[in-house]
């Protein structure tokens, strides 16, 4: 089963209230999506580390729901 971008995106909020989200789905499956994803949260935070973060606000989504996931992460 896939995630939907709803979905995906109530996760992401729930993580970062302040967020700036945009979702747009590669595939047309509900399964690749590209998110861009801007929150003050990513301010002074290591590009890898704010991927780590969002990954971890799926709450282990990754690799079953959701198959692949390009991310764009910033601060404002």
């Amino acid at each position: 089963m896939a995630m939907s971008a709803t979905e995906l995106e109530a996760y992401i909020l729930k993580a970062f209230p302040d967020a700036q989200i945009r979702i747009d789905d590669l595939a047309g499956d509900g399964d690749h999506y590209s998110c861009s994803i801007v929150s003050e949260a990513f301010r002074d935070v290591p590009r890898v580390r704010q991927h780590q973060l969002v990954y971890n606000a799926l709450e282990g989504h990754m690799g079953g729901k959701l198959h692949a996931l390009a991310l764009r992460t910033s601060a404002p």
